[in-house]
């Protein structure tokens, strides 16, 4: 089998990449195409996958306009030349083209309700959507299949990931040793328009805050202000996972992040004010995350609430005791997708009459 995978963010290099590893070990050809969007580019030649990069990711409307045709255009080319016998992608709008273009079945993993511009470009081409179970939005009840999993489950499931405690000694940081990381994003995403993030007198304030109880590390896909620059954390980037596993909390604008630490057994404050259906469901149903808006008054609260977790005592075991407890009722989202897809389309026929098959990947 010959699948091709379309990357729009760093974050789907870590969903497909046991994925990939899997079919690649199992005798199938993968091939991967992305832009330089931050580090996705990076991140695939790091981990040694076979991959093309289109080109340079577009900011601003009229170039996010332009690179729908022009990326169309080129993922059809690559398509024509790698002849994929199926496309896999997280939402992604050139993969789900050019799949109706060469006519071969378009696999569409998405968790976010509110990129509708994305939904409207993918849905009516792809064949599947796998939504996780929290997924609050119906696009096409008869191309939707819900999974009891979470995409951050593909990379960060025992099964899968293992902490290595040597990032203490990249970081700087002593065994034991209370330290946060603070993610901040760049907004230019097609569903981040009107969002404005935590304000930069919130960001000193949230820093200087908790610095007075522990070490402090900030990850920013955009250019750090001077005041911050000294925080920026200086890891390889395939590595922050490492890091987040052993971080006492993380707080940030990145949904993906947060759940990332849900998966980790780490606390996460997320700001943002659509929220995901996932990291609502890790709050309400785990007590893993907490969610707050872009608004002045909760960014207030979310700086306060990341101070009285850090004040906390034991905070990675109680931590620890919910994330078991999540883990327990979740899947493993890689074996299920191999599955899937290996055996798609009589893989979506068996699940769709029994849907509990999907628990044998545990």
């Amino acid at each position: 089998m010959r699948v091709l995978i379309d990357i729009n963010h760093p974050a789907h290099v870590h969903l497909f990449k046991n994925f990939a590893w899997v079919m690649q070990q199992r005798g199938h050809k993968v091939l991967f195409t992305t832009r330089e969007k931050e580090i996705s580019h990076v991140l695939l030649e790091n981990l040694g996958f076979e991959y093309i990069c289109l080109g340079k990711h577009y900011k601003k409307a009229l170039g996010k306009l332009w690179g729908i045709v022009k990326y169309d255009v080129q993922l059809w080319g690559v398509a024509l030349k790698f002849k994929p016998d199926i496309f896999i992608s997280m939402g992604s709008i050139y993969g789900s083209h050019a799949s109706f273009l060469v006519g071969k079945p378009n696999i569409l993993l998405q968790d976010t309700e509110h990129a509708t511009l994305q939904h409207k470009l993918t849905v009516p081409f792809c064949d599947v959507m796998l939504n996780p179970v929290c997924f609050h939005r119906e696009l096409n009840p008869k191309k939707q299949m819900f999974y009891q999993g979470y995409h951050e489950l593909a990379y960060l499931h025992k099964n899968y990931f293992e902490p290595d405690p040597a990032i203490l000694g990249e970081l700087g940081v002593t065994p034991g040793e209370k330290f946060v990381i603070v993610r901040l994003v760049s907004w230019t995403a097609n569903h981040d328009v009107g969002h404005n993030g935590i304000s930069l007198e919130n960001k000193i304030k949230a820093v200087k805050a908790f610095a007075k109880h522990a070490k402090i590390f900030i990850t920013s896909e955009e250019k750090l202000p001077e005041e911050l620059q000294p925080y920026q954390i200086r890891i390889k980037p395939e590595r922050v996972h490492h890091a987040l596993y052993y971080a006492s909390l993380l707080f940030g604008e990145s949904a993906t992040m947060a759940s990332e630490c849900a998966m980790l057994g780490t606390p996460s404050i997320f700001l943002d004010n659509d929220g995901r259906g996932y990291t609502d469901e890790q709050e309400e149903k785990y007590q893993l995350v907490y969610n707050f808006t872009e608004s002045p008054e909760d960014q207030e609260k979310a700086i306060t609430k990341a101070l009285e977790i850090l004040q906390m005592d034991n905070i990675k075991e109680e931590w620890a005791r919910r994330t078991q407890k999540m883990l327990e009722e979740k899947i493993d989202v890689t074996g299920f997708l191999v599955w899937f897809v290996e055996n798609y389309p009589n893989s979506l026929k068996q699940w769709r009459e029994n849907p509990n098959y999907q628990y044998e990947f545990q």
